[in-house]
């Protein structure tokens, strides 16, 4: 069975940063590219960030270049997002997903499973 679980959400001040992880079971990373999404209250599910593993390539919104990361642990079969320079507009509830191409970011491709999400709060 294949299991995505996020952490690493919490509440950060404005400019602050926070480290999230999609840690993967059931399944190697090595054949998959790996999104994380975001949605905010009475917004829309945007895709922020993509990885592929198969050869490192990353993508990014334009909300977001430069100030979030997307990185893989190969031994632990995680992913990470590292979010810096935090700003209210941030505020999400942050998923990780199996994703059948990077493309998902511009709205096409499809989700394969999601995980269950984690709370990012930036508020003074």
């Amino acid at each position: 069975q294949v299991q995505l679980v996020e952490s690493g959400g919490g509440l950060v001040q404005p400019g602050g940063s926070l480290r999230l992880s999609c840690a993967v079971s059931g399944v190697i990373l090595d054949y998959y590219a790996l999104a994380w999404f975001r949605q905010a209250p009475e917004k829309e599910r945007e895709g922020v960030s993509c990885f592929i593993n198969s050869d490192g390539r990353t993508y990014y919104a334009g909300s977001v270049k430069g100030r979030f990361t997307i990185s893989r642990d190969i031994a632990k079969n995680t992913v990470y997002l590292q979010l810096n320079t935090l700003k209210p507009e941030d505020t999400a509830i942050y998923t990780c997903a199996i994703v059948d191409s990077c493309t998902v970011l511009n709205g096409s491709g499809y989700v394969e499973i999601w995980g269950q999400g984690t709370l990012v709060n930036v508020s003074s």
